[in-house]
């Protein structure tokens, strides 16, 4: 199987692949969008994007292309801990002290916030795209005095030098990624359980009505069933106007499931299912 993922090498996306998805072929994609069309386009059979950190929270341009421009299938998602280090060209770590700029995904800039500020509280702070583009980025001017946040694997990858471990700021960091695949294809990956733990709705509402949250919520509690995450993203439609995107402890059944959607779409609500799948948590 061909599987894409947000790039370039060893950003913590190609983590969770090269973890997960171990004898098959890897391809970068230069952003999340762009990873997303390669499986709607056929290029590959699946991709894997982040869509939540326990630190920064929702991706959103995860979730809002998803929703709105390239509706795909979730099929499986992975959990790995997040593990940020400071990263400089060997030739310029003995001026650690006096770094002009750090570059890192802003994700992982905010992560590290509290480590910046105690020790580089002047320093220019530049994301870009993924923390292994910044690693790149700094290993191509090993003669400036620059430095990047990213893990252990970059700096294997483009020859930097750690010169301070773990900086994040939250002991518990993880990220989960989502693994799509085309909404009529039926790839096999053998690498989840046939058993699924999980299901992800998006509810939008017809109008912006008093009590629609509460309907929502309603429907999945009078059920028991249990809730991991709800989030509030823009229609685009105008202000006030939101869809819903509802993780959920169960896998999509034949009873429970169903009858939370019947019972939405019957309140005027549009229900669909992004995917009911099983969890790789490492």
């Amino acid at each position: 199987m061909k599987i894409a993922y947000l790039g370039p090498e060893a950003t913590f996306t190609h983590v969770a692949v090269q973890s997960v998805f171990t004898s098959d072929e890897h391809i970068a994609y230069s952003s999340i969008p762009v990873c997303m069309d390669s499986v709607a386009e056929g290029e590959v059979d699946l991709a894997v994007v982040p869509i939540e950190n326990s630190v920064e929270g929702s991706v959103t341009t995860t979730i809002d292309y998803l929703v709105h421009e390239q509706p795909l299938k979730m099929v499986g998602e992975i959990i790995i801990p997040i593990r940020q280090h400071l990263l400089m060209s060997k030739g310029q770590v003995h001026r650690s002290k006096d770094i002009e700029v750090i570059y890192s995904h802003s994700h992982a800039l905010a992560q590290c916030h509290t480590f910046l500020h105690n020790q580089y509280k002047y320093t220019k702070l530049e994301p870009v795209s993924s923390t292994s583009a910044a690693a790149k980025l700094v290993s191509e001017q090993p003669q400036e005095c620059i430095a990047a946040i990213a893990n252990e694997f970059a700096a294997k990858k483009y020859g930097l030098e750690i010169v301070a471990s773990d900086i994040h700021s939250n002991s518990y960091n993880h990220t989960r990624f989502i693994v799509l695949q085309k909404e009529e294809s039926s790839v096999e990956t053998n690498y989840f359980q046939k058993n699924h733990t999980k299901a992800t709705f998006v509810i939008m509402m017809p109008e912006n009505r008093a009590g629609a949250l509460h309907q929502v919520l309603s429907a999945f509690a009078w059920r028991q069933i249990d809730l991991s995450k709800i989030e509030s993203r823009p229609m685009k439609t105008g202000l006030g106007n939101y869809f819903f995107i509802i993780d959920v402890v169960m896998g999509y059944d034949d009873v429970l499931l169903p009858g939370v959607k019947q019972e939405l779409e019957s309140l005027g609500f549009s229900v669909e299912i992004v995917g009911s799948y099983s969890t790789i948590q490492l």
